[in-house]
Order: C-alpha cells, then structure tokens, then sequence
C-alpha cells in the first residue's frame, strides 16, 4: 500500500532505484512513457538491436533528446540521463544496476538476457512471458540460487490475475477459477500476420499509427497468447489447467460466476480450481454486452452459509445460487503498469507472480499441414498456434514448447491442428533456451 511513499523516499535520499531495459518495442515504450513520471526510479540504459528505433520510441512516448544524451551508463549516472546502446551484455553487467526489465517479447534471446542478468547480480522482471512460458520454473529456481528475484511484469494479465488469486487466498477464499478475457472464435487460430487486424478490430491505419507488430497482435488473436498466459498463472498459482486447452465459454463480466462453476454443477470446469479465459464473442460471432475481453477476474466460493448470507448482504456478484462469487478488473494497461513490479521487487524483494512448479505447458499445434523442410515462425505467424496443456500431457507426447517453435526447420510431415514434438524438428541444441528448457524437464521428470 505504500510503494509510492517508498519511492518518494528514494527520490529524496537520492538514491533511485536504477534499472535497464532491454527491448525498446510497443511495450517498452509503454513503459517508457511512463518513467519519467514515476519518483525514485532512473532508468540507467536501454538496450535495443536498433538504437534508431529505440530513440524512434523515446520520441513518440514524449522524451526530449536531452533526456537520452548520455554516451555511456556511467555518463547516465552521473547527470541522470538515459543511455541507449546495441549491446545488452554491457547493460546487463553494469555493477550499477540493479534491475533488468527484459521486454524484447523473443523469448529465446530473453532466456540469454535472463540468464545472464541473474549472473550478474541484478533482479529481472520479465516481460516476455513466452520465455517463462516453457522454462519459467526453472528461472526462477536459478534467480533464488543466485540471490536475486525474478517476476512477472505488472500490467502483463498473468501478474495481475496471480493478484486476485493471492488476495482470494490471503483473505481464506478458496479460489474455483482464475483467468482473463478473450476475443475467441474457433476458427481465429488459422489467423496469420495477413489477417489479424480485421478480426482484431483494428484498420491497418490504426495499426501503423500505433506501431503495432502484426505477428505479435496476431499471437494474441490466435490463442497463443492466452494460452501462454494461461500457462504462466497456472505454473505460479498452482491451479490446473483443461486437459485438452482453453474452452473459451462465452460471458459477459455478469455470467462470469455462473460458467466458472464444475460441470457438475452447471458450468464448464473439468473440476475446481482452474485456469480458463473468457471469451467476448458468443459462438455465432455476436459481441457480448459488458464483457471482459481486456480484464482479469478470480471466482471463489463461499464455504458456510454464513459467507454466502454476507455476499447477499452486500450485493455481491454472484451466480444464481449465491455460492460463487467474482472479482474482476476489466482494463489492463499493459507497459504503463510495469512500476509496480519495479517497485515490489526493488523496495520490497517481492515478485508481481512468479513460477512454482510445472504444471502447464504451451505445445506449438500446427496451423496447417506441415511439411519436411518448412521452416516454423513461432507464435502468431504462419505455421504454428499455442495450446495449453497440462505439463504431464506435454512431457508424454514430447510437445515441443511454442515458444522454442522459432527459426526451426520440420523433419517429418504434421498434420492440421496436430501439436508437433521434438521429434518433428530440427533442433538447434547448443542455445541456452534449448538447454535451460531440457534441464526443467529432468528436473520435473517425476
């Protein structure tokens, strides 16, 4: 509750926390939109593969050149500027730095950032989810080990749903499901880069004025991004997840307590305690009044009659039998809300969600027939989709994770909606994610 308080404090003392960002893209540039206005906190450095674009984002988020004049960290030290460069290395390992935001959304470069922040010392908010997705367990175990914290970004849903399920637990609720909103039609995970902004919602004009990525909007259309998210709360909350995907039931935010219940009792959930995503969309395409597309919400239960008499009482938002109560947050403001984690990590060594165990996995599901030699794109592209599966499926079929699904050649033909294995590709076994991600599969193997 007093996190800002703790940053004025910094701020007066003169000594802010002090931070590198690695990836200056959309969701950098929310962040960085915000800085300036957030006391306690110097962003030192910002590493980006194309410092052009970066400074292109620093101007379009309202920087002034001054601002990002420094031609070094220990320039930016000294007068209090920000430092733009090409190499993360040089960021990463600066003693001075004490947090690294990694928000390059490629998760294989991001486990090398990760990885090589955590060798340094520095505390790591991750962004890109999709590198926790298929080895955040394992990272996290390697931050404790080093003495350091890694978390969710705050602003990202996983970190904000991990929110309301910790505030249900705290407050003795048990929680039945925990998820967020979709736009879902079946057939939205055929979309490509080509297709995406009509289903979206979205002109092409609207796009480019925003800077949007069309592979990366895509991945949120065509179910991957949902289920990668799915993953990270499961795997941080320790909730299950469907055995074959995400259902996506229909709601509005009212219906939200009614569906959420087990099907034994009227709603959809295979048994208590679950991840799911809402969709916004009944299934014939019509818009859901009042929906939940872009929130967060958490469904408990009241366990005596006495809970459930005090839901009446104070009108609370339940389902027909007064039994399943929801919490939601409908908006979610993505980058802008990155500080939060920043500030609960620095000021108070608390992770905004972080993995606990393996129970969720995302297995890269063929879009259409694959063939020898084709080469997969990852999420949101052209060859592949994300399901979400539980991790004990995943180990038995040998799912090979969505987000290692990049720049990888096909060995054998897959069929249309079959998930692919290691099996089926030609794997480049000398990454860091490739080893960090076999390592966790040992380390869960029982």
């Amino acid at each position: 509750m007093n996190l800002h308080h703790q940053l004025q404090q910094r701020a007066q003392e003169g000594r802010p926390i002090r931070i590198g960002l690695i990836g200056a893209g959309k969701f950098g540039a929310m962040y960085l939109a915000q800085v300036p206005r957030m006391p306690g906190v110097h962003l030192v450095g910002i590493a980006d593969l194309s410092p052009d674009n970066a400074r292109a984002s620093l101007a379009r988020v309202g920087w002034q050149p001054g601002q990002s004049a420094a031609r070094s960290a220990q320039e930016a030290l000294q007068d209090g500027t920000t430092w733009i460069t090409d190499d993360w290395q040089a960021l990463v390992s600066h003693p001075q730095i004490e947090l690294i935001v990694e928000c390059t959304g490629n998760p294989m470069a991001a486990v090398d950032h990760i990885l090589g922040a955590f060798a340094h010392g520095k505390h790591v908010v991750n962004v890109t989810v999709e590198a926790d997705a298929f080895c955040g367990p394992l990272l996290a175990r390697k931050a404790a080990q080093a003495g350091v914290v890694y978390s969710l970004a705050y602003g990202d849903q996983p970190a904000m749903i991990c929110e309301l399920v910790d505030w249900a637990r705290t407050c003795g609720f048990p929680v039945v499901a925990a998820g967020r909103g979709h736009k879902w039609l079946p057939h939205f995970c055929e979309s490509t880069p080509e297709t995406v902004w009509g289903h979206y919602g979205l002109s092409p004009e609207q796009a480019a004025r925003g800077g949007l990525n069309p592979k990366m909007f895509n991945s949120f259309l065509d179910g991957s991004k949902p289920s990668i998210e799915s993953t990270a709360v499961s795997n941080a909350t320790g909730l299950a997840v469907p055995s074959d995907g995400l259902l996506y039931p229909p709601a509005s935010v009212e219906d939200i307590p009614y569906v959420t219940r087990p099907v034994s009792e009227g709603g959809v959930l295979e048994k208590k305690g679950m991840v799911e995503v809402i969709s916004s969309l009944e299934k014939d395409g019509r818009k859901i009044p009042y929906d939940i597309r872009m929130g967060v919400w958490v469904t408990v239960e009241a366990e005596t009659d006495y809970i459930k008499h005090c839901f009446e009482e104070y009108n609370a938002h339940t389902d027909p039998t007064g039994r399943y109560f929801t919490l939601y947050k409908r908006w979610h403001l993505i980058g802008l809300e990155v500080g939060m984690s920043v500030a609960s990590v620095a000021l108070r060594g608390e992770p905004t969600g972080v993995p606990r165990a393996w129970n969720a996995d995302v297995v890269a599901t063929a879009k259409r027939d694959l063939r020898p030699g084709d080469l997969l794109d990852g999420e949101g592209g052209y060859t592949v989709w994300g399901k979400l599966l539980p991790a004990a499926t995943s180990r038995r079929i040998r799912g090979l994770p969505l987000g290692m699904a990049h720049n990888v050649k096909v060995l054998r033909p897959v069929a249309k909606g079959q998930p692919l294995s290691w099996d089926d590709v030609d794997s480049d076994t000398t990454t860091h994610a490739w080893k960090v991600r076999r390592e966790m599969e040992t380390m869960f193997a029982g």
